[in-house]
């Protein structure tokens, strides 16, 4: 009996019946004649109330549900979870189920409303979208049901408390290891990259054809052979690719829900599986007041479940990162000239300045990409018309940052440094351009 009544609900409709009757029973106090009807119309409703019990507790189980989640969670983009109901009623039945999100939701209006015919399955699928790593607790799955009467809910209560980790986005590294691999890329932004010199490993010699570049021809193999041979060359493989993300406090600033830190985690995996694809090393490390999370680059097959599983745990703190630290850590434990991608975000030249010296220094053996973001909250205020004094004063002050941005531009590339400015959420198309252009060109 108490479990019967923990999981009894009165329905609206229950409410609006009786409301009806208590004001039709206060006209009668007037209309005389209409007490005789009202009664029986009470009774009707305390009638069709038992009916309604006995229908839905008739069946000691008339409904089974279950949540069907992921294995993990994909930062920052739009996860499916399932939700499967059964009816076992003899009659139609009307669901609303309610499911427990993890409490980084913050949702507490979560609900799917549907309607069953007697022995169907159902499934249905909603969407979650994580914005934070780390582990996400989901409650009790609540299924509320009632018949076509309407006036009573029974409560069922499926899959207690199940965990999901929350990854970086390996979503976003599939999709983009699909587009690079299909020739893709272009719909996206990507640019075709026009290959200059010889930057490339010999592979063997082959037979001339049509449209083949003559300035390979190798006479010597030409003239053995009499007929015209060309020497095949491929890109250059196994050079090391460092993604080095700064996890100092700057990395804290908030775009679309997610931290700049987010989306250099996010981009840090997808162009560590790409380097790897392509037959480069993939590496990384993060650094702020010291250098954390070091894995070397390698080319071997666990390479990017342990570079998955470094970035899990990877966030932010409120220190000022060490810019000297990171250049002799590199200097010490990196020997051979590689790749660095310098995922970081100056918003003054000054603070730049304050950098550049260790900046250069890293740049003399390695080749440095220093990629910094776009602030585009100042972008779409610089879009709006200022009317008063105080909007033209702010304004003013936008494009004065925005314009401090190139000039941080012009003055790394003025030290040979390469840069990427970019906007937060386009962050992983442009780091793949710059990777192949690299590698296109031949600078590492």
């Amino acid at each position: 009996m108490k479990n019967i009544y923990k999981a009894l609900f009165l329905s609206k409709r229950f409410f609006q019946v009786l409301l009806a009757l208590i004001v039709l029973f206060i006209v009668s106090f007037f209309f005389e004649r209409l007490i005789d009807y009202l009664v029986i119309g009470f009774f009707i409703l305390i009638g069709l109330l038992v009916v309604d019990l006995i229908l839905i507790y008739g069946k000691s189980k008339g409904i089974k549900a279950s949540r069907i989640l992921p294995d993990k969670f994909s930062n920052g983009d739009e996860n499916p979870v399932e939700v499967k109901a059964q009816n076992q009623y003899g009659f139609k039945t009307y669901l609303r189920i309610i499911d427990e999100l993890p409490i980084q939701f913050q949702k507490r209006d979560f609900k799917i409303e549907t309607e069953l015919q007697s022995g169907a399955i159902q499934t249905m699928m909603y969407t979650a979208r994580p914005t934070e790593r780390g582990e996400f607790y989901f409650g009790s799955l609540n299924v509320f049901v009632k018949s076509g009467i309407g006036l009573i809910w029974r409560k069922y209560i499926f899959d207690h408390d199940a965990m999901v980790p929350n990854y970086p986005s390996f979503l976003q590294m599939r999709k983009y290891e699909l587009m690079a691999f299909t020739n893709k890329l272009k719909d996206y932004g990507m640019k075709k990259i026009r290959r200059i010199g010889h930057t490339m490993e010999f592979e063997q010699i082959k037979d001339y054809i049509l449209g083949d570049d003559v300035r390979n021809i190798n006479w010597k193999a030409t003239a053995k052979r009499n007929q015209l041979m060309i020497n095949q060359f491929q890109d250059e493989k196994s050079q090391p690719v460092y993604s080095v993300i700064d996890k100092g406090r700057v990395m804290k600033m908030p775009f679309e829900e997610l931290k700049l830190v987010d989306y250099a985690i996010n981009a840090t995996l997808v162009i560590s599986n790409i380097a790897l694809k392509k037959g480069d090393k993939a590496g990384m490390f993060s650094f702020s007041s010291r250098v954390y999370n070091q894995v070397m680059a390698q080319k071997r097959s666990s390479q990017m479940n342990l570079i998955l599983e470094t970035l899990y745990n990877l966030d932010t703190d409120f220190r000022e990162s060490d810019f000297s630290r990171l250049y002799i850590d590199i200097k010490r434990k990196i020997t051979q000239r590689s790749l660095l991608l310098l995922y970081t975000n100056f918003e003054t030249l000054d603070a730049l300045h304050r950098q550049l010296p260790y900046l250069q220094a890293i740049a003399k053996n390695h080749l440095l990409v220093v990629i910094f973001f776009e602030n585009t909250e100042l972008s779409i205020m610089l879009k709006e018309k200022a009317e008063t004094t105080q909007e033209i004063f702010t304004k003013t002050i936008a494009e004065k940052f925005a314009y401090e941005k190139k000039l941080i531009v012009n003055e790394l590339n003025k030290f040979g440094i390469q840069t990427i400015l970019t906007k937060p959420q386009e962050l992983t198309v442009n780091t793949i351009n710059k990777y192949l252009e690299i590698k296109a060109r031949g600078l590492l």
